[in-house]
């Protein structure tokens, strides 16, 4: 494939009409945000297995159906009249419409109404009353086995048994935080819970945030504001304490792991072993270039032995727990980036490695599980680093068979039985579309064909391709052209930048990744450009690793690339390029029109990091290490030390309680703009976090909209 300015498309939306429609509709401001049902790409509600069977299940008309996945035969399983009928049979209220049921055995289902659990047994129909929880009640995590229900309210933990509850900590001190996430969500954190295998105890993580200090968020909603204190350890600064405890149901007696000093070390992937007498934990140092998984006694947290370590110059991202194989319970599937790769690794519970499993120069993006045949499904960038298709591997062997046989990003539900999958795709071609697969590949059947919502609506043309950095690397771009193009005229640009860790902006899905606000922009007039520079996601660690110590230097440069090119095209302007991002890509916006005078004529960033300093502890050393450390990074990288630099027009918007960025960034920003006689456009989202949500979102649409067309068109 010939990389160069003049870059071949290697995939292209929309290159023919679809005929019989008229493309004249135009999209609004209201459907880019998706408030208009009518474009949703295509849906199979509330699909699912049906316990251990080969029968699959979705809900229509108030209605849930099974069919057959070698038959294809579809009967009725229930509906919402079966549901009322049974439940006025047990005395209580009947429901209008059918709620989302989770289906867990060959026979029954379960449901949530009012804090209310539910088990149906649609074989019997009969309904029972299985537990219940305050109106209070988050973060909860449902015990499938006893269906007890672990749950927080404030910031302490209880146990709901028969719909009465039992409080498993006592914590006064709003500083402790109990059973929610920590660590900033960082890690692959998700929840702060975790149910023992055999159900007789909890594992739950304990925050001490009394040594951080207090950062003020103002509410303005009261007569007279009130300031909402958060935790926000800043880099450098000092840090919260995170401790794992052992709650044993039998006893009534909780155990704290002993996960050893410092005390603002990192603690992540808990994993109960299979017998649920021992607790797995990585232990990452605060420095994040050194992780240790270790094994625990569960039942008295003391430490029973090191499995391994994994050491980096720059930094270790652990973000999985550990996946125990069911045929061999001291044995693991780990997760590492160890050899430049994400890819899956298979230990024993003495730390010995059995084997990697999967190698090359891509990346595993997610582990589906195992199943019958000795089979390992998963999903990855193997084809290209645009798709996601899914894989298997059989252990024990090193060779990998492609399951799923059309080109895009794909997602799967397998059987319990290891015979079927269900396939949820899209692709440059296809919004979405359901597909039921054997476990060799082989299509069985379209579930749902797809049905372009888009087809009534002009719409400009995608194109994907491939430029090349000063490295060498693949950067990868997309181009959306304004609707009814014509070559011989001059467009204005506007490059959509994202470019931080974890975020992948292109790839082979639906519209190219780009959503229809970008989509929307084209409409206006725009040619839509953006490019995932080095740093992004699934490209493997030397390519993101590259920013380290120096974020927005290699991406800047990179972007850069894209406008070289830019440059380089007949139809467009360069007299009338803008940008626009927000958060990471808030920060690159500012970034390139600071280190870039004169290339860009317009700017809008959102919710941008400002000076790293500002930022937080987990995320922010992580990738810059300390102020301390790496005074030259920061200093370099700070945009309130090249604010001279800056040209044309620049509006920055920012939500007034971010607790991610936050609000201090931008002001900061404008504080010395104005000191420097500096002249910048601002505009503040009361009440709004780090994004603009809800109903106002459609007028941050609008107001980025009209800046552009004030200023750029």
């Amino acid at each position: 494939m010939i990389k160069s300015l003049q870059p071949p498309i290697i995939l292209l939306l929309f290159m023919v009409s679809n005929l019989g429609f008229a493309q004249d509709k135009i999209l609004t401001t209201e459907d880019a945000i998706y408030m208009n049902r009518a474009i949703y790409p295509a849906s199979v509600p509330q699909l699912q297995w049906i316990g251990s069977t080969n029968y699959y299940a979705y809900a229509k008309a108030n209605s849930i159906y099974k069919v057959g996945a070698k038959t294809g035969t579809e009967t009725l399983l229930f509906d919402v009249e079966m549901l009322n009928n049974a439940m006025v049979n047990k005395g209580y209220d009947s429901i209008r419409t059918l709620p989302r049921v989770t289906i867990y055995g060959d026979n029954n289902c379960r449901f949530t109404i009012n804090q209310n659990y539910f088990d149906f047994d649609f074989i019997k129909d009969e309904i029972n009353w299985i537990n219940s929880t305050p109106d209070n009640a988050d973060n909860i995590e449902f015990e499938k086995d006893t269906r007890f229900i672990a749950y927080t309210s404030d910031n302490n933990i209880f146990i709901s048994i028969d719909g009465k509850s039992r409080q498993i900590t006592f914590d006064d001190n709003m500083d402790v935080v109990n059973g929610k996430t920590v660590h900033r969500v960082e890690f692959g954190i998700t929840k702060g819970m975790f149910w023992s295998p055999e159900s007789k105890k909890l594992a739950f993580y304990r925050k001490d945030e009394s040594m951080v200090t207090d950062y003020p968020l103002v509410d303005i909603k009261p007569s007279i504001s009130e300031v909402e204190n958060t935790k926000y350890p800043m880099a450098g600064m000092t840090s919260h304490h995170v401790t794992v405890g052992i709650y044993d149901l039998s006893s009534d007696s909780t155990v704290y792991i002993d996960s050893g000093e410092p005390r603002d070390q990192y603690l992540t992937s808990v994993t109960w072993d299979p017998s649920g007498d021992y607790i797995y934990m990585a232990i990452l140092n605060r420095e994040q270039n050194h992780l240790r998984l270790k094994k625990y006694d569960a039942k008295t947290g003391k430490f029973v032995s090191q499995l391994f370590e994994e050491k980096h110059s720059k930094y270790v991202e652990p973000e999985n727990p550990l996946y125990f194989l069911p045929k061999k319970n001291d044995n693991f599937i780990w997760q590492s980036e160890r050899d430049g790769w994400n890819h899956l690794y298979i230990y024993d519970t003495d730390g010995n490695l059995i084997n990697q499993l999967t190698k090359g120069n891509w990346e595993v993006t997610n582990l589906i599980g195992y199943f019958p045949g000795d089979l390992i499904l998963f999903s990855g960038t193997k084809e290209s680093p645009l798709q996601q298709n899914i894989f298997k591997i059989k252990i024990g062997s090193d060779e990998i068979f492609r399951l799923t046989p059309d080109h895009g990003t794909h997602r799967a539900i397998v059987s319990k039985s290891g015979k079927y999958l269900l396939d949820i795709f899209s692709n440059t071609e296809i919004s979405r579309e359901y597909k039921l697969l054997n476990i060799k590949g082989k299509e069985i059947r379209v579930i749902k064909e797809d049905s372009n919502p888009l087809a009534e609506y002009n719409l400009g043309k995608t194109s994907i391709f491939a430029l090349k950095s000063d490295s060498g690397d693949d950067l990868y771009c997309r181009v959306i052209k304004p609707m009814d193009f014509d070559s011989t005229l001059k467009y204005p640009v506007i490059v959509y930048v994202y470019g931080g860790p974890h975020l992948q902006l292109i790839t082979d899905s639906w519209l190219g990744g780009a959503g229809l606000f970008l989509n929307y922009l084209a409409q206006q007039g725009y040619l839509v450009f953006t490019l995932d520079n080095r740093g992004t996601a699934n490209r493997g660690l030397e390519f993101e690793q590259i920013i380290h110590r120096q974020l927005g230097v290699v991406e800047v440069k990179d972007q850069m690339v894209g406008i070289d090119y830019l440059k380089s095209l007949p139809y467009v302007d360069t007299t009338r390029i803008g940008v626009d991002g927000w958060s990471y890509g808030g920060f690159m916006t500012i970034s390139l029109m600071l280190d870039n005078p004169g290339v860009f004529k317009v700017g809008v960033a959102g919710g941008p990091v400002i000076d790293w300093k500002y930022y937080e502890v987990m995320y922010g050393e992580r990738y810059m290490d300390t102020p301390e450390e790496n005074p030259e990074g920061y200093k370099n990288t700070s945009l309130l030390n090249k604010i001279d630099s800056l040209e044309g027009k620049l509006l920055i918007i920012h939500g007034a309680m971010d607790p991610t960025v936050v609000w201090q960034n931008s002001l900061q920003f404008l504080k010395v703009a104005i000191d420097k006689d500096k002249d910048i456009d601002y505009f503040v989202y009361p009440g709004h976090g780090h994004n603009v949500h809800g109903m106002n979102r459609s007028h941050l649409y609008k107001k980025i909209t009209s800046f552009f067309n004030d200023y750029l068109k």
